[in-house]
């Protein structure tokens, strides 16, 4: 907050998945959280500087078994964070089955290691949420399945995915935390908006579980990729028509926006992109990327603001997301100051002083 820029809400977050999501597995290496949350803390424009960081909570950045059998692996964690002066918001609980967890669809076992690792998550979360470092966020999952299974037996995997959704919600409750399930069009019962509004409210636990928002994979949403009958545009859309773009967006914000307790700036070329073990979904672009589609700071008020233009202060935060990105890009502090300041942006339009 400056004279120049005078909101401080929401709270201004970078990920650090990004340093892990796409790499290894023969690609570029991972990037490591101290780099991470040193490039976070060293970008600054006008002024300004992030306020915080949402994590990943898998190696090679965190190694989650071990927060279970010791508390000073989170207490190491938010000296990570207050040694920069930096909040820690959302945190990604590794529920998918190469990382010890299962798909939500799959048979007992793989749904009990699901719930398994929501729990470390939630306990995580926790936490570091009693150890005053935490103020803002939830607790990320999807359903940790693709899009093919789930097309051999759509409504039976829906019901199933909701059974074990709302088992989750047993578990954050009981941590006394809430979920968000990011829409990716690679996630099995998640891939389109329809669908995905069809399994919040068939777990029907609004209070529990909410939707997290990604303008990149929202984008595709609208689409229709992995779900050509669910697009509110055709896939050879001219893209230089803004109203129909404009009139899609509104659609698709409408629908998800009463369900949306997190938020991802995130820019989109309308193509889909995938590396290392991350299936095909949304592509993350630069924030300045010439061939994005998105206007960041006027689309991101679509999901701030409600259908009458009011800000809705619904989230404290929200976070920067872009993965995939090469590890050169990544390293250059440029391109962290480029995204603080459309984060910036956003937050000078549809933000808030407290």
């Amino acid at each position: 907050m400056t004279d120049q820029h005078p909101n401080n809400f929401p709270k201004l977050h970078n990920a650090a998945w990004p340093g892990v999501v796409g790499k290894g597995d023969g690609g570029e290496p991972p990037i490591d959280l101290d780099t991470m949350l040193d490039l976070t803390a060293a970008a600054e424009v006008d002024g300004v500087k992030f306020d915080g960081f949402d994590l990943f909570l898998y190696l090679p950045h965190i190694d989650i078994d071990s927060t279970v059998e010791s508390d000073d692996a989170i207490k190491e964690l938010a000296d990570k964070a207050q040694s920069r002066g930096l909040e820690i918001g959302t945190v990604v609980a590794p529920i998918w089955p190469p990382t010890g967890g299962g798909s939500a669809m799959g048979d007992d076992a793989e749904r009990e290691k699901f719930l398994g690792q929501v729990r470390k998550g939630c306990r995580v979360a926790k936490v570091l949420r009693e150890l005053g470092v935490r103020p803002n966020g939830a607790v990320r999952i999807d359903t940790g399945g693709g899009v093919e299974p789930w097309l051999a037996d759509p409504e039976g995997n829906q019901k199933r995915i909701a059974e074990t959704f709302r088992q989750a919600c047993d578990v954050a409750e009981d941590h006394g935390e809430k979920l968000a399930a990011e829409g990716e069009i690679c996630w099995g019962g998640m891939h389109s908006w329809k669908r995905m509004i069809q399994l919040l409210e068939m777990v029907d636990r609004p209070n529990t579980l909410g939707f997290q928002a990604d303008m990149a994979h929202t984008l595709l949403y609208i689409l229709g990729y992995n779900a050509p009958e669910d697009a509110i545009l055709p896939q050879d859309f001219d893209w230089s028509d803004s109203d129909q773009l404009d009139a899609a967006y509104k659609t698709l914000t409408d629908a998800l926006r009463p369900w949306t307790i997190d938020l991802h700036i995130a820019q989109n070329d309308a193509t889909v992109h995938g590396s290392g073990s991350h299936d095909k979904t949304g592509r993350h672009c630069q924030a300045t990327d010439p061939n994005g589609k998105l206007d960041i700071p006027r689309h991101a008020g679509y999901w701030l603001r409600d259908e009458n233009g009011q800000v809705t202060k619904r989230f404290n935060h929200i976070c920067w997301d872009g993965c995939m990105f090469p590890n050169a890009v990544m390293m250059n502090s440029q391109t962290w100051d480029d995204i603080l300041s459309a984060m910036i942006a956003v937050r000078d339009a549809h933000g808030w002083r407290e």
